[in-house]
């Protein structure tokens, strides 16, 4: 079940349109600036590099704010989806008959999906390499952290542009259905 926001009135639409990307924005860029943080702060600690293995200690910062980047990231997609519905091409036939707001819509879900993905794996994985009360030993794995923040500002991008095009969506179909309306009103007995 999702909300969609035309069952506003016009202005009011708009300005819940405009707030919600902004919303998306701020939640993604917050999420890849805590990444990228956690990253300075697992720079801090303590390191012995032996070339491609490297014995460091783990960083309660740097796995604070890793964990804080994937709930504010995951908070963001959850949003983003909720809010933008569901836009879905089932077959070739439908993608070709598909509005160039709905083909925008479905590749801005679907590339989301992807950054989310990617992300979400990088900020864990860089998370839980911090999560140990231990020395950890190993193969170097820089920059897990970083990337992963980077990719939130990607996704955010890609789910701003979803959340439009799947409004577009909405407003279209809701514009084809008035009209079909319109035009099957049954005529009065003269």
């Amino acid at each position: 079940m999702s909300l969609h926001l035309n069952q506003f009135p016009g202005t009011m639409a708009k300005n819940i349109e405009f707030f919600v990307c902004f919303l998306i924005m701020v939640m993604d860029i917050i999420a890849g600036v805590l990444g990228i943080q956690a990253e300075v702060a697992e720079n801090k600690v303590q390191n012995v590099r032996m070339l491609i293995f490297e014995c460091r200690d783990p960083s309660y910062e740097a796995f604070k704010l890793g964990l804080a980047a994937v709930v504010v990231l995951c908070v963001a997609h959850i949003t983003v989806n909720f809010l933008g519905g569901c836009i879905f091409i089932g077959s070739k036939e439908e993608w070709d008959r598909a509005s160039n707001n709905k083909q925008l819509a479905v590749l801005s879900l679907i590339m989301s999906w992807i950054m989310l993905g990617i992300a979400f794996i990088l900020l864990v994985s860089g998370t839980s390499a911090n999560s140990k009360s231990r020395k950890k030993c190993g193969m170097s794995h820089h920059s897990q952290l970083s990337i992963g923040g980077i990719l939130c500002f990607i996704h955010g991008l890609f789910a701003v542009a979803y959340f439009i095009s799947a409004t577009a969506v909405v407003r279209e179909d809701r514009k084809l259905h008035q009209n079909e309306g319109q035009d099957k009103k049954p005529e009065l007995p003269a």
